[in-house]
């Protein structure tokens, strides 16, 4: 969505792109990342220092209203934390992995064709669809199966026997 249709959207509400809410827009479409209301406000005071944590979450709050960002928990690996995404990138899903809780995402045909079937199926016409996948990357799944085995390992050794059983 360009600043244009950004601006367009906002006043088919009644609202304006004011500098704050183009701030935040920026921030959370540029970093590449999935950041917190906190981690925005952090990074919007080094833009303009008189925003205000209040004025950040209401912002959140009408862009997510007004259908420009996305707020997710993304398998709520950091407790009830939310987390925030413009719709520019377009539908995605979400690859979150369970223990070290990278992010990654997924574009493609894939989704394209579950939502066409989901449409066909049901009769349900899909507004917004949300995808999010839970697993464990290709580094933790290493780290799992060394501890699977230490565990194995540990549980085929004899146990030593302690000061007490020795002299029974």
């Amino acid at each position: 969505m360009s600043q244009a249709e950004t601006k367009d959207s906002l006043k088919s509400r009644g609202l304006r792109l004011t500098r704050q809410r183009k701030i935040l827009l920026e921030l959370i479409d540029g970093s590449g990342k999935h950041l917190d209301a906190e981690q925005l406000y952090q990074m919007a005071q080094k833009i303009d220092p008189k925003l205000n944590r209040v004025t950040v979450y209401r912002t959140l709050k009408m862009l997510k209203q007004g259908g420009l960002v996305d707020e997710l928990d993304l398998m709520h690996q950091k407790g009830d934390q939310h987390f925030y995404e413009t719709r520019l990138k377009g539908e995605h899903a979400h690859i979150i992995c369970l223990r070290c809780g990278r992010v990654e995402e997924f574009f493609g045909d894939p989704l394209q064709k579950l939502r066409k079937q989901v449409e066909a199926h049901f009769g349900f016409e899909i507004l917004i669809t949300r995808t999010e996948i839970g697993g464990y990357c290709s580094h933790c799944q290493r780290l799992r199966s060394r501890e699977f085995e230490d565990v194995r390992d540990s549980a085929e050794r004899p146990r030593r026997k302690t000061a007490k059983e020795a002299l029974d």
